[in-house]
């Protein structure tokens, strides 16, 4: 038997010389780095965004040089892209300015590509109405070396402290392939009062506001065609968010209606609204509010019972109030404590 083995099988020394041991050897070490590599693509590659034919974008527009994508009104989903908030474009005789990029790179890339499709003029400014995910987390999109990105004075600091906590805290929500190639991007100019833009005879007017809904909103105002972009100042269907001030945002109101519009673009419902009847319900809802919450306070009442009770004669009246009202209530409750 062992004479047999000696003479049927190749010894080690001579199973290395052999040119076929030599050639499946190297096949195999090839395959394993090859095999790594590939599971490290799949790992790491960013996954194509629905092609517009796949999933028509929706931009349309709404006065000469105004295109807009209404968002969706639901919180972050995987299904909806994180296409919640309403953004969209102007267009000038020589150049465009963005308002708002949406809630991911994807929403921001399919929102670029729909631009595309009805203007090839340079896109000159991009400009954020303020830090919020579902309208600036696209930015990065529209990087390109050439366009200026433009916010609140206060946005820098906010971006810096909440973008990349903004970014992996809805990662866990929607998944990795929602917000593959995601990047917090700031503006590189900022508005301390107002600013002036020319698009090529399409005058613009950059207003940053005092404490309101955010420390960082921004108002753009198109002389021309006399439509106000509010962004988030101004809800519209979906339950407005108190991420500032209340008394604040009472305020500002005031001083937005006295804006020479004719129309409205909110940051989220509409999105083409009369101004300024297009906030009615919103100032209503704030009243409302403010009223219920001093209400509470001056009979001794809680912060829970504040978010029970505050507004709710409100709620059918708005999409998204079991997910926001509380929160608002909470807010505002601290706030008017101590008024």
């Amino acid at each position: 038997m062992k004479s047999w083995r000696r003479q049927n099988h190749l010894k080690r020394g001579d199973l290395r010389r052999n040119p076929l041991y030599k050639t499946i050897l190297a096949i195999f070490f090839l395959i394993i780095p090859l095999g790594t590599l590939m599971v490290q693509a799949a790992e790491t590659a960013t996954p194509a965004c629905p092609s517009l034919e796949q999933r028509p974008f929706n931009l349309k527009q709404v006065a000469k040089g105004v295109y807009l994508r209404k968002g969706r009104h639901e919180t972050f989903t995987k299904d909806n892209l994180n296409a919640i908030a309403n953004i969209g474009l102007i267009i000038g005789d020589t150049s465009v300015a963005v308002i708002d990029t949406g809630g991911s790179f994807c929403d921001g890339s399919r929102f670029h590509k729909a631009l595309r499709q009805v203007t090839d003029k340079p896109i000159s400014h991009v400009i954020n109405t303020h830090v919020h995910p579902d309208h600036n987390l696209g930015n990065a999109a529209f990087v390109n070396g050439k366009s200026i990105f433009i916010g609140h004075k206060n946005l820098p600091r906010a971006v810096a402290d909440k973008g990349q906590i903004y970014i992996e805290n809805i990662t866990r929500i929607v998944g990795k392939d929602v917000m593959a190639g995601t990047k917090s991007i700031p503006p590189s100019v900022t508005v301390t009062d107002e600013m002036k833009l020319n698009l090529g005879n399409r005058p613009l007017t950059l207003m940053a506001l005092p404490t309101s809904h955010t420390n960082q909103d921004l108002v753009v105002f198109d002389e021309s065609q006399k439509i106000l972009w509010s962004g988030d100042l101004v809800f519209h269907e979906h339950t407005p968010v108190v991420d500032g001030s209340l008394l604040g945002w009472q305020t500002v109101m005031e001083r937005l209606a006295k804006i020479p519009a004719t129309h409205l673009i909110p940051g989220h419902g509409g999105p083409w609204l009369p101004w300024p009847e297009g906030a009615t319900d919103q100032i209503r809802y704030l009243n409302k509010l403010a009223t219920d919450l001093r209400r509470i306070i001056s009979n001794g009442g809680t912060m829970l019972e504040a978010q029970k009770q505050a507004a709710k004669e409100e709620e059918e009246k708005w999409k998204l109030f079991e997910e926001f009202n509380p929160r608002n209530a909470s807010a505002a409750f601290a706030e008017l404590e101590w008024e």
